[in-house]
């Protein structure tokens, strides 16, 4: 079977369950908003929550999507950066738990978390401190790390840093390995446009883009940007939530169909669809069977809250497949 490994910005989701939105007012974080933060504002905001219970959850873009391909009997890696200290340890150990054989460099500094602040009424505030995360550089990359691999995977979030990109990229082209893109988050896109099109058309073999991010990479409508995005690279696909997908390569499309599902939180959606649209491209799967399995897969995680599934979903999944 093919190995896929994954690149990305690896952070770990620490949840707290609010009896109220005091702490809010303190920080000043409007609710059900969203920062980015530095080390010192995550620390002090985690001291002041110390007595509340947490939950931590590993995630990241291309994480989540390495750890899917694992839990439905790929092979994939990861490779990211954490700190030496209890959220880098967990982080590691969840990799591993999963199936996804761990390629982490460690530094001397904090690891990425986003913590998750939610309120009585079930929203979330979220502040993000890359820490670690951002630390992965260029030259941390080597050639021995994609031997054997067949396709890097990559999160649009590390677009923060272009150098590490495009170096990935090449050692991926020179082991003969194909390239994917998640493109991760419509503002990132907008912010980066050019330099994502020249990548694309450099390096980039599928690009996965949902509706919103597609339109702010081509200013296009979905169906049109996909005849766009498919100039570009060898497999374009665009994720239109509850209205399916598309899918386009050599001048055919797909039009996939959602999978039914009674949907509560979408956390994970995208990173789940292409690990079962990848995992089917490891089996050998025509490309529009490669984007129903990737539709089962995103179906069954916005049932549940967060990107992770139990064992049973996973078994239920590949017993479809």
């Amino acid at each position: 079977m093919k190995k896929i490994i994954g690149i990305g910005n690896a952070l770990t989701d620490v949840l707290y369950q609010l009896s109220d939105n005091q702490i809010l007012s303190e920080f000043s974080l409007p609710l059900g908003s969203m920062h980015l933060v530095d080390d010192n504002f995550s620390s002090q905001l985690k001291n002041r929550l110390a007595a509340h219970s947490r939950e931590m959850v590993a995630g990241g873009s291309a994480a989540n999507t390495t750890a899917g391909i694992a839990a439905l009997g790929g092979h994939a890696s990861f490779i990211g950066c954490v700190g030496e200290d209890e959220i880098g340890a967990f982080y590691a150990s969840t990799l591993e738990s999963n199936g996804v054989h761990s390629l982490l460099q460690k530094v001397d500094k904090p690891s990425g978390s986003c913590v998750v602040l939610i309120s009585p009424n079930g929203e979330r505030t979220m502040c993000t401190s890359l820490g670690a995360a951002a630390a992965l550089r260029a030259d941390d990359l080597r050639a021995e790390q994609f031997e054997g691999c067949s396709l890097l995977h990559l999160e649009g979030y590390l677009i923060s840093n272009q150098d590490l990109l495009i170096k990935a990229a090449r050692l991926a082209k020179e082991q003969g390995l194909m390239v994917s893109i998640d493109l991760a988050s419509y503002n990132v896109v907008e912010s980066n446009r050019a330099f994502l099109l020249q990548f694309i058309q450099d390096y980039v073999d599928i690009v996965f883009a949902n509706e919103e991010e597609a339109k702010s990479l081509t200013e296009k409508s979905p169906r049109e940007a996909l005849d766009e995005i498919a100039e570009m690279c060898a497999i374009a696909v665009v994720k239109l939530g509850a209205k399916g997908s598309y899918i386009k390569t050599m001048g055919k499309v797909w039009e996939i169909a959602a999978t039914q599902s009674n949907c509560i939180d979408t956390t994970g959606a995208g990173d789940l669809y292409a690990s079962g649209f990848l995992y089917g491209w490891t089996l050998g799967c025509s490309w529009d069977k490669c984007g129903e399995i990737g539709a089962l897969v995103a179906g069954k995680i916005v049932e549940v809250v967060g990107p992770k599934l139990n064992k049973e979903t996973w078994d239920y999944i590949k017993s479809q497949i």
